[in-house]
């Protein structure tokens, strides 16, 4: 596997901080809505840390009913 360079860095940090504040936003802490959508807590902690992939993204937007356009169109990713 290829390491990740420093944007590769950037964006999974930025992925992680978008997807905990939609959960947030959901007003469910981690483990309710781990719960609601038939994941593990430990999952969810991961991606809320580390980021996720495309796909996952897809997944997750789909549970709290976003577009991935929606998800991506935050001022976080502008830069």
């Amino acid at each position: 596997m290829r390491k990740l360079d420093k944007d590769d860095m950037v964006l999974k940090a930025k992925i992680a901080s978008r997807i905990k504040s939609l959960r947030k936003a959901t007003g469910k802490g981690m483990t309710a809505f781990a719960k609601d959508t038939d994941k593990d807590k430990q999952s969810q902690n991961r991606w809320e840390k580390q980021g996720a992939s495309i796909s996952t993204i897809n997944k997750f937007c789909k549970e709290i009913g976003i577009s991935l356009s929606e998800f991506f169109n935050d001022p976080l990713f502008e830069k």
